[in-house]
């Protein structure tokens, strides 16, 4: 589960805007599968060593592969990139070492030896030496420096998805091509090493250093392939005849007790769910402090950011937990999704992150109820929907045709999107049957590739419902629709009529697409029923006329926005402090959308906030108080900003002093989350008392950092740092510089980067030039700056545009620019970053350019259309 760049292809785009539904995929075929090699010869097992110089960030390696040719060829042709190739061999079938000359294309990143006869099909080595670099960011084969007990430290690790194996072993680097690795490796004789299987054994080297060689894998992809190596601690534990452990660097084994245990459960979970056992010895989950965001699936050897994985319950907030188990159920149903059965081309990428994060979703409801994550997925789909009901977004399925692209696809559709569609499918075809489904799709396809049209045609057999041909209409053309519900009553019976349409928030639409919806129509606390809209509109009738209060997607399953006729919307809205958590979040955010997009007041959403004043959820008072944030940052600099921060402040406060400051013996979680998140909406909103109480405990804070409780300790540090004078910026950045991880660094830095002082803001930029500020950071920085400070941040990044790119992450390059004026409402910006970024970046960038100006101009038209109407609203 990379980090989610949302820069697109241009054949995304093009794709994105063609009209009418797509063409239905055919089931996978390896001739047929997309990608740059020829799929005449395959590898069938890499034998590999590889020699890191972690001093020097460079490393030499040698690999012997055995090769299958399918039919006569003169060439053989695999990926390499920044690799050097020393000598390469060929034998086998009376070829007794025949010296290859290399022949390597940068642009497209492959490597290709020309045979001075064709060879016959049949079973080759083709032998290497090569050399490469141990790179700074999380690409390939790359380097983490960090602190530990005071002292500076470097390990090493990989992250190959989607195509960088190919920066450390010169590979068949596509997900089609299936072989097995057998990996060593020359490393420190402190470092412990891991990949994918155990260690098979262990050799004492001269000069300090030990050689480990690791057993064979399954057949697998190459971005699957796996190495940390560094001065490591790890707790282990036992499930179900595996070998789990979780691994840290020194002194943070206090926070893997609770990742361990969430690993044991969730393997038990997947086991039994998928109905094929884990199919490897030993899985291990390992926790890294830097070099790329979120977490990397690995087989047997999960590589994570340790913020998404480490959680300490002296210091760590309720959010964090939530989030370490989610992502960790998340890589762990990757093992099967994406690892056993993988997608045949990067097209179907969602595939593999659109059902694990279902999955990790669904697991997270098994075992962690009480958090109600469905409520939190509700929000995650809003923030996709809000993206996907724009001209910029783009299908599930993406045709993919570069390593750019590939990269690319990693975005809130192919995840969250394909999360929620199949969230809605399993919720039509019911759990049973779409288990089932899932098992015969797993049984068959194991050790294998697949495309979309394999898990339909096993859905569809499990279900007997037509799942190809709803699914297409969701995975193969963008966007989404709106469903508009009237009722009648007529004869004592409830007539309701449901219609659909494509919605948006820039423009209408110029195609006419429709969907085949599956709905539930019942009543509030009632019975629902299925039906399936598969054109623009239908009938139904249900019971009786006053039969209870008539309600459409009651659990909020759907992907499409609702909207009711008047008198439906005031009947449902009249008991919204009354209505199940789902149906009530579901009705405040498509209210709020249809207030975005100008199809009702914004009154109207007022008043229906109103009814919320003693909402028990924090996903829902999120929701509020996001929407009321964006009506604050339409109103930067206006008049109308006072009125929007008076009415948050006496909507919040009530709730807020009923929970109180101090934390209550038997709480419920619910209330400690509240209570933070009121106290910083307050703070955010000028509340003079919330400020003056952040402030005065962040000075017990730098005295007793336990007198701050986790559930307040985000209130507290991002108060400080938003209200920063030097003296309090200075001790932020001291805590940043030596805090003892990830979580509390990035917690600092956050602080740093939203102070409103101008001259704060212009140092903490500063630190984005800065050796040590780690590649994965700086989009952070950088967007927490230009939230307060956009023309200062657009100004500094202009002025040191390539010491900024050198020193970042390649996969965020695009968005670094495009991301400044993200949050800005006013068109010029749009047009300023397009022009310098249609200058300075190639098409991948200006695609991003695009989708980001088209987000400030929507900003832009709800600025206009919305405070007029604040200035009665509010009162």
């Amino acid at each position: 589960m990379r980090h989610m760049p949302v820069a697109r292809a241009a054949a995304a785009v093009a794709f994105a805007l063609g009209a009418g539904t797509a063409q239905a995929e055919a089931p996978f075929s390896f001739a047929a599968t997309p990608g740059k090699l020829p799929k005449n010869v395959i590898p069938l097992q890499y034998t590999a060593h590889i020699v890191p110089d972690v001093a020097a960030n460079a490393f030499r390696g040698s690999q012997s592969v055995e090769i299958d040719v399918l039919a006569p060829t003169s060439t053989i042709m695999l990926n390499a990139d920044n690799l050097q190739i020393d000598a390469a061999t060929l034998s086998g079938r009376g070829i007794d070492r025949l010296a290859l000359a290399p022949v390597l294309d940068k642009a497209q990143q492959t490597l290709r030896f020309d045979l001075p006869q064709p060879l016959a099909p049949g079973k080759y080595t083709l032998a290497l030496q090569f050399r490469g670099q141990i790179n700074r960011e999380g690409r390939g084969l790359f380097y983490v420096n960090y602190k530990a007990g005071g002292r500076d430290k470097k390990l090493i690790a990989t992250t190959m998805a989607p195509t960088d194996a190919r920066r450390m072993l010169p590979t068949w680097d596509e997900p089609a091509f299936r072989a097995r690795f057998k990996l060593t490796v020359d490393v420190p004789g402190n470092f412990t090493a891991y990949s994918t299987t155990p260690v098979e054994k262990r050799e004492a080297l001269p000069g300090g250093m030990q050689r480990v060689t690791f057993g064979n894998t399954p057949k697998m992809p190459s971005y699957l392939v796996v190495l940390v190596a560094g001065e490591l601690e790890r707790l282990a534990g036992r499930q179900d005849g595996v070998d789990i452990g979780i691994v840290t660097t020194e002194g943070k084994l206090g926070s893997a007790a609770f990742p361990l245990a969430a690993t044991r459960d969730l393997l038990h979970y997947f086991n039994n769910y998928f109905g094929i056992p884990y199919p490897l010895p030993k899985l291990d989950q390992i926790a890294i402090p830097g070099g790329f965001n979120g977490a990397m699936e690995n087989w047997g050897a999960v590589v994570y950011n340790e913020t998404t994985l480490l959680y300490d319950p002296k210091k760590s907030p309720d959010r964090v937990k939530k989030l370490t188990f989610r992502i960790n159920a998340h890589e762990m149903a990757h093992q099967w999704f994406g690892n056993l059965v993988t997608m045949a081309w990067w097209d179907n990428l969602w595939l593999n992150e659109g059902f694990a994060s279902w999955m990790g979703a669904k697991a997270t409801q098994h075992f962690h109820p009480e958090w109600r994550p469905y409520l939190d997925g509700i929000a995650e789909r809003e923030h996709v929907m809000n993206l996907d009901a724009r001209k910029t977004t783009h299908p599930i399925q993406t045709p993919i045709e570069t390593e750019e692209q590939a990269a690319s696809a990693f975005d809130a559709i192919t995840y969250l999107k394909g999360q929620a569609f199949l969230r809605m499918l399993e919720a039509y075809l019911g759990e049973d049957a779409f288990r089932k489904g899932m098992r015969a799709y797993m049984d068959k396809h194991q050790y294998s590739n697949t495309t979309s049209s394999d898990l339909w045609a096993a859905l569809e057999k499990a279900s007997g419902k037509p799942v190809g041909k709803l699914a297409s209409d969701w995975t193969l053309q963008p966007g989404f629709p709106l469903i508009k519900v009237e009722q009648a009553c007529e004869g004592g019976k409830r007539k309701v009529t449901l219609s659909q349409e494509q919605y948006r928030l820039d423009e209408p639409a110029r195609e006419k697409r429709l969907w085949n919806v599956p709905l539930q129509v019942g009543t509030v606390n009632g019975k629902a029923w299925y039906s399936l809209l598969s054109g623009p509109s239908m009938t139904i009738q249900q019971g009786s006329c006053d039969g209870g209060t008539l309600v459409v997607d009651p659990y909020s399953v759907g992907y499409f926005r609702v909207q009711y006729d008047p008198a439906s919307f005031r009947a449902l809205a009249g008991q919204a402090p009354r209505l199940p958590d789902s149906t009530r979040l579901k009705l405040l955010t498509d209210t709020w959308s249809f207030v975005s997009a100008g199809r009702m007041r914004l009154d109207g959403y007022l008043d229906l906030v109103r009814k919320y004043g003693d909402e028990p959820r924090p996903a829902v008072w999120e929701s509020i108080l996001s929407n009321l944030r964006t009506l604050d940052s339409l109103a930067r600099g206006e008049p109308e900003q006072a009125a929007i921060r008076r009415f948050l402040v006496d909507f919040a406060r009530p709730k807020f002093e009923q929970l109180g400051w101090e934390e209550k013996p038997g709480e419920s979680a619910e209330d400690s989350q509240l209570r933070g998140m009121l106290a910083g909406a307050l703070a955010r909103a000028g509340d003079r008392q919330a400020i003056e109480e952040g402030r005065a405990r962040f000075a017990r804070f730098l005295e007793d950092p336990a007198s701050v409780p986790p559930s307040m300790i985000d209130f507290v540090i991002g108060t400080a740092g938003r209200h920063a004078d030097a003296t309090t910026y200075d001790a932020l950045a001291a805590r940043a510089a030596n805090a003892p991880n990830s979580e509390e660094r990035n917690r600092f830095g956050r602080a740093l980067a939203s102070a409103q002082d101008p001259a704060l803001a212009a140092r903490t930029l500063q630190l984005l030039l800065a050796p040590g500020t780690p590649p994965d950071l700086m989009p952070y920085i950088m967007g927490g700056v230009a939230g307060e400070h956009l023309d200062l941040a657009w100004n500094f990044a202009v002025a040191h545009r390539t010491a900024l790119l050198d020193n970042m992450e390649a996969l965020g390059r695009n968005t670094l620019f495009a991301g400044i004026v993200a949050s800005s409402s006013n068109p010029a910006h749009a047009d300023m970053m397009e022009a310098y970024m249609r200058k300075n970046f190639g098409p991948d960038g200006v695609v991003e350019a695009e989708r980001v100006g088209n987000g400030v101009r929507i900003r832009a038209q709800q600025k206009a259309r919305l405070l007029p109407q604040v200035r009665t609203a509010f009162e």
